[in-house]
């Protein structure tokens, strides 16, 4: 025993005088941190070369983006610690209740997530700097604390960023506000490759960088958690306690805490000067941030901002006349990271109590959620989320449950069976499940950084029940039930009609020339009923000598259950001979891109159909707009955006000329504006009413005039609409339909076309903060609205259906626009 002592002594002397001759980020890249921005590749290479070159660093692999970079996560300890990493992984777990066991852990785990965001690229050189400092000058505070660091979140966003930054900036770099290299261009360096902001998707997980590293995040559960980025060139830094509101599962621990770090933190920079505010603009609410997700996870989560973003570039004159280098914002990050890790390991052992004590969930008031499975595709794509999250669920027992009930938003029951799950909340991730799962968050300040309701029975269509006690379930999974066969002799096979999942299947048909049919009306045949929308693939539609084999292959592989029937004649209901069972013919779709758009709504159809759908689309830049043949099209959808210089009056008659041949237009979000209040369409904007006296004479006070502009706004709230799911548009739905209305602007019913869904006289948000004056303007109001135009139409759709690609039950409303309307024209 004395011999191997002495031989981790002498390894560990060994290590320490080879950390001393450990290159700097500057001396292994050639140039001093702050005089460039680091390509990934280089920021990567400087990771392996100390994870090589040290004992007590390790670094691993974790996933691969969409543009095929590499994710990486290292972590940092001692050289005992690095040895020891697995068991001290599993001793953390068993104090959650995620694996069994009762171990004390008494290491710190620091979780360090820099350059979410592309363009907010200081993070990443800081990165660099706070591994080397750790390794070198810092070695005692990791005696007692595992430092896990992602340096780069967003290698896509980054490189897309630095490989602009580097093209137009000048030599030396121009600190002038005005200059190019202060201007990104469209899309800019924010969003990851499908341009979405990925710090607003920890929860949902949509995509491929929030899937692999929510993965091993939950391998590790931290006790600390950092989201290092940047903010406007006129704001210092920002940093811990979080401004209110707090969501109220947040322990006083997690917010003294909070208060401890920023302390320390105070003490760096006030010793050097450096200004910094804390307790505003950001909230601990909305759970997809990389500070809330984190924080319902047990850690402290926090973010860090500092000035800069992808308009400060090497170096900028700010508004004061200051100038603001990139070496300034990547020493700042450093220092609050370095400060970070300090105080968690001087805290080391109180971390973990109060971690610990995080996971006792017996005072939530609700302990069981209770979710209906009247659509099985709904149901598993919410257990596919729960199962990344690893928040486990279970099948109901026969029998009657009661509580809230979301479709009724009353307390009410309904009866459940084997095939209904359950959500406990008595297990390690309740708080989560709560959050994730209440019917109305409780909102302390109505000033808040995003939305405010993202209920997942909402989000997912599915009607659900929150109970104050216990329900009865069963660990029984049910069993894929999927089994269909050939049958040469079938007249038709038909397929259901109500989910996501059906409209993709719809879609590989039509790339393998499947030609299928869909039904207006509803009809029953074999004893069985089928709903408007149900797919009908006719023999007589598909003579190609392998259709059956072909047909019955894509069908297993989208897991859909085929009814092959040997007569066009129905029980009950239209024959499949009828004008209402009209073909789907293979839709050629463009979507406008570039700078007319809303790069987050572009990028949210753009991954709707490349990943969801799995359907092509042609992307049309705005610019070159006015020179597109749109015959070349049979849909056309403009994301939320201002079209203003787009859509003028030529490019306006182009469109309507085109419309009338037979083509779908879909306007979403702000592009109705474009279409809004104009003598050539329908679309009319619901006038606000009168103002109150005392804000029309503009004498509300200076320091209330930001409280009083949230009257106007709705950033985020579910309101319960009506449904005519005798329209194509909706087929698939029932009679009503949650929407996450994300905007306070509304418009009247269409008084020519189809009001397809509409908010009611009495309809009220159900969920999440709406402000007084924009709530009176939505009872009345349009949802999704169809104005026909010669063969073709516009599809109106006031509130975005794909918002954040979460809003699963929306999806389908779009599928339907594209597939079911005008679809049998042929151009």
């Amino acid at each position: 025993m004395k011999i191997k002592a002495t031989l981790l002594v002498l390894v560990l002397f060994a290590g320490t005088l080879y950390s001393q001759s450990i290159q700097s980020p500057s001396e292994f890249l050639g140039y001093e941190i702050g005089s460039r921005f680091t390509r990934h590749h280089k920021v990567i290479a400087y990771f392996k070369y100390v994870s090589t070159s040290l004992e007590n660093v390790k670094l691993e692999k974790y996933g691969e983006t969409n543009e095929h970079r590499p994710l990486y996560v290292t972590y940092i300890s001692s050289q005992e610690n690095i040895i020891n990493l697995e068991n001290i992984r599993k001793e953390n777990l068993s104090q959650t209740g995620i694996i069994p066991g009762n171990a004390a852990n008494k290491k710190a785990i620091v979780w360090l997530s820099y350059n979410v965001h592309g363009n907010e690229a200081s993070s990443t050189e800081a990165a660099m700097l706070t591994l080397y400092e750790l390794v070198t000058n810092k070695k005692t505070w990791l005696e007692n604390t595992v430092v896990i660091l992602d340096p780069c979140i967003n290698p896509d966003g980054r490189d897309r960023y630095v490989n602009w930054f580097n093209q137009v900036k000048s030599t030396p770099y121009n600190i002038d506000q005005n200059a190019k290299e202060h201007s990104e261009p469209w899309p800019g360096g924010r969003p990851n490759h499908y341009l979405f902001d990925l710090n607003r998707d920890w929860a949902w997980v949509t995509q491929v960088e929030s899937q692999k590293r929510i993965a091993i995040y939950n391998k590790w559960m931290p006790h600390i958690h950092v989201d290092f980025h940047e903010q406007g060139i006129n704001s210092p830094y920002y940093f811990a306690p979080a401004a209110e509101p707090f969501h109220e599962i947040i322990t006083d621990w997690q917010r003294n805490f909070q208060t401890q770090i920023g302390k320390n933190h105070a003490r760096y920079f006030d010793k050097e000067g450096w200004l910094y505010f804390t307790k505003e603009s950001f909230d601990l609410l909305y759970p997809s941030y990389g500070d809330t997700y984190p924080t319902y996870m047990g850690a402290i989560g926090m973010t860090y901002e500092q000035a800069g973003h992808g308009r400060a570039g090497l170096g900028i004159q700010t508004d004061e006349g200051e100038i603001l280098t990139l070496k300034d914002r990547a020493i700042h990050h450093m220092t609050t990271g370095l400060s970070t890790v300090e105080i968690s390991s001087k805290n080391a052992e109180k971390l973990n109590v109060e971690f610990k004590k995080f996971f006792d969930n017996s005072n939530l008031n609700y302990k069981s959620y209770v979710l209906k499975n009247d659509n099985e595709d709904k149901m598993k794509r919410l257990k596919k989320l729960l199962d990344t999250h690893e928040i486990r669920y279970e099948n109901a027992k026969n029998g009657s449950v009661k509580g809230y009930n979301y479709g009724s938003q009353k307390d009410d029951k309904f009866d459940v069976n084997n095939t209904d799950i359950v959500v406990h909340t008595n297990q390690p991730k309740g708080k989560m499940v709560k959050v994730l799962f209440e019917p109305n968050a409780k909102l302390a300040d109505s000033l808040t950084y995003d939305i405010t309701a993202w209920s997942l029975p909402y989000a997912h269509g599915i009607n659900a029940i929150a109970s104050e006690t216990k329900v009865n379930s069963t660990k029984r999974k049910n069993t894929n039930t999927n089994t269909n066969t050939i049958d040469n002799t079938a007249y038709a096979y038909l397929s259901k009609w109500n989910s996501l999942d059906d409209a993709t299947f719809l879609g590989t048909l039509l790339k393998h020339n499947i030609v299928p049919r869909y039904t207006e009306k509803t009809f029953s045949t074999n004893g069985k009923s089928f709903e408007k929308g149900s797919l009908i693939i006719l023999r007589n539609d598909n003579r190609s000598k392998d259709f059956d084999s072909k047909l019955i292959s894509i069908a297993s592989k989208h897991q859909r259950n085929l009814t092959a029937v040997s007569t066009g004649f129905s029980e009950t209901g239209v024959d499949f001979g009828s004008y209402s069972v009209k073909p789907i013919n293979k839709q050629k779709i463009a979507v406008v891109s570039g700078k007319a758009t809303s790069s987050l709504s572009f990028g949210e159809v753009w991954h709707f159909f490349e990943t969801q759908l799995r359907y092509p689309i042609t992307n049309i830049n705005s610019n070159d707009f006015s020179r597109t043949n749109l015959s070349a099209y049979d849909v056309l959808i403009l994301p939320s955006g201002d079209y203003s210089d787009m859509l003028n009056k030529k490019t306006l008659t182009t469109v309507k000329k085109w419309t009338h041949a037979g083509g779908t237009l879909i306007a979403i979000g702000d592009a109705l504006q474009s279409f809004a209040d104009t003598d050539d369409f329908a679309l009319k904007t619901k006038k606000l009413k009168e103002k109150e006296d005392s804000i029309s004479d503009n004498l509300t006070l200076f320091a209330e005039r930001e409280r009083e502009s949230v009257a106007d706004l709705i950033t985020g709230s579910i309101f319960k609409s009506t449904i005519d799911n005798s329209h194509p548009l909706a087929f698939g739905y029932g009679k009503n339909y949650f929407s996450l209305k994300l905007s306070g602007t509304s418009y009247n019913y269409l008084k020519e076309g189809y009001n397809v869904g509409y908010f009611n006289e009495d309809t009220k948000n159900v969920s999440g903060y709406a402000g007084s004056k924009a709530r009176k303007e939505v009872p009345k109001s349009l949802l999704f609205g169809e104005e026909p135009m010669g063969r073709g139409s516009i599809i109106y759709m006031v509130d975005n259906p794909l918002f954040r690609s979460f809003w699963e039950n929306g999806k389908l409303f779009v599928a339907n626009a594209v597939f079911l309307l005008n679809s049998d024209i042929l151009k």
